[in-house]
């Protein structure tokens, strides 16, 4: 067995907060017991940095990853895959759910479990070559790790059924054009742009930008008014909090902002 499969999720400090993880577990990083234990792992160690942006590559060309493993649901009884399914949707809701942002740095395809992985972060930035879906329905399945849930809420009801129910894979400047993804480059440049992102985010506001977050989210939740009472909350903890007040005093004085 070799290394990757042993610890098939690596990550390094890029500095100032940013936490680059990269998954190889070949051959097409399939989301299997190896790389659900490396994401836990990866999360464990965010959450012991204090992470204020994680990136999240793959090492293996073609790939960001195939899905789940196939191979591994074959070998299951009902219990273990039921098992399997939970572990697998757990990691992908502690991505979801960090305190931190995430940039999923998307190159070649990204299908079933591996595109839920991608939507489960806070942001995608795509290389033109890389292509998405989720193809379970070939398989007699659905999407199981939220996908159904996650990607209505991106590309709208009509979008995500003509993905899903056809089993096609989007390429990358479809999925830019519906809102799949969020930053489109040239082919090879995901890494660097994700890089790049996350150098500008990691200097924010943490509070401020987790309240985006929240109140984005709330959008799909509340109803309109229920969602402006919440953003106006969120401003408020953000006063509360010296997060507003240090910004706004660090444009009078200008100079940097000193932010939590």
């Amino acid at each position: 067995m070799s290394d990757a499969e042993i610890n098939p999720v690596s990550w390094e400090d890029a500095g100032s907060g940013v936490l680059v993880a990269t998954i190889d577990r070949r051959p097409a990083n399939a989301l299997g017991p190896p790389i659900i234990d490396g994401l836990n792992a990866l999360l464990d160690e965010a959450e012991r940095r204090d992470t204020r942006v994680l990136v999240l590559t793959s090492a293996i060309p073609g790939f960001f990853a195939a899905g789940a493993d196939i191979k591994h649901m074959g070998t299951v009884d009902a219990q273990s895959f039921t098992e399997y399914g939970n572990r697998l949707r757990g990691a992908v809701e502690r991505l979801a759910s960090a305190n931190l942002i995430s940039i999923a740095a998307v190159e070649g395809v990204a299908l079933g479990g591996g595109l839920e992985l991608a939507l489960a972060a806070t942001m995608r930035v795509s290389g033109a070559d890389a292509k998405y879906g989720l193809p379970e329905v070939r398989l007699g399945l659905i999407p199981g790790a939220a996908g159904t849930q996650r990607l209505p809420r991106l590309v709208g009801r009509g979008r995500a059924i003509d993905i899903m129910a056809t089993a096609r894979q989007v390429p990358a400047d479809e999925a830019a054009a519906i809102g799949l993804v969020d930053r489109l480059v040239e082919a090879g440049r995901a890494r660097e742009a994700a890089l790049e992102l996350a150098g500008q985010l990691s200097g924010l506001s943490r509070p401020a930008l987790a309240a985006v977050v929240r109140t984005v989210d709330a959008a799909f939740d509340l109803p309109f008014a229920d969602g402006k009472r919440y953003e106006v909350e969120q401003i408020q903890e953000l006063f509360e909090s010296g997060e507003a007040q240090e910004g706004i005093t660090a444009f009078l004085e200008k100079r940097a902002p000193k932010f939590a």
